[in-house]
């Protein structure tokens, strides 16, 4: 009843979603992994992932590379290099700001909420396939593929003052990582997406977190 109470009551700005699952201490990167796309899937900030592995925000990955994922999982102090400890000191730390001017991404209504494994949470909008899907905001383009689980084609825009937003079961992603974008530019044409009682339809999957974790996205956009 406890768990049940706490995912109804949620604070209009900070939103509110199911619980992320708990990371593990560890993850090895894989084929196309970015510092955002790890971050996002363990619901996690990246400024902490990459101040936890002495990152900076644009660091390429290797593949095979093993990742801190918690912060009491990070090697002592003593055996971080004089290189990590300087990377460290420019990665800001996570403090959030206003949100951004957001608009939403499609006029289509909205067909229902999404939880994710992730612990994401976001909202299912109606589109007609092909349609296209505009940035909800200015930002920079921090991740655009399909290897997130549950997301389909995905764009994920970063925006100041840490805030991000993500636009899944894409048909056709119409950026690439690193391209600076300005609210109502299209960034993806829209596919289809997972119905849930079963099934695949048109639909847009859309998503805002604040410091890595989700929130509902209604409070933040223009009434309709």
């Amino acid at each position: 009843m406890r768990c049940l109470v706490a995912g109804l009551l949620c604070l209009s700005l900070v939103g509110c979603a199911s619980a992320p699952q708990r990371p593990p201490a560890y993850y090895v990167v894989q084929s196309g992994d970015t510092l955002y796309a790890i971050a996002w899937r363990y619901g996690l900030e990246w400024h902490e992932l990459a101040r936890w592995n002495g990152l900076g925000e644009a660091a390429r990955l290797e593949v095979g590379q093993r990742l801190v994922l918690r912060a009491h999982g990070r090697q002592p102090q003593a055996r971080r290099t004089a290189a990590s400890r300087a990377v460290e000191a420019v990665v800001p730390p996570a403090v959030a700001g206003p949100p951004p001017f957001f608009i939403w991404p499609v006029p289509g209504r909205v067909l229902g909420e999404q939880g994710q494994p992730s612990g994401g949470f976001g909202l299912r909008l109606e589109v007609s396939p092909g349609e296209v899907v505009r940035a909800a905001a200015d930002g920079r383009v921090a991740y655009v593929g399909a290897g997130l689980r549950a997301y389909g084609q995905l764009v994920i825009i970063k925006h100041p003052a840490g805030w991000l937003s993500a636009y899944g079961y894409n048909r056709v992603p119409r950026v690439k990582e690193g391209d600076l974008v300005q609210h109502g530019q299209v960034v993806a044409e829209a596919g289809e997406g997972p119905l849930p009682d079963g099934g695949m339809a048109p639909q847009l999957y859309f998503e805002i977190r604040r410091l890595g974790r989700a929130v509902d996205p209604r409070p933040l956009l223009p009434a309709r």
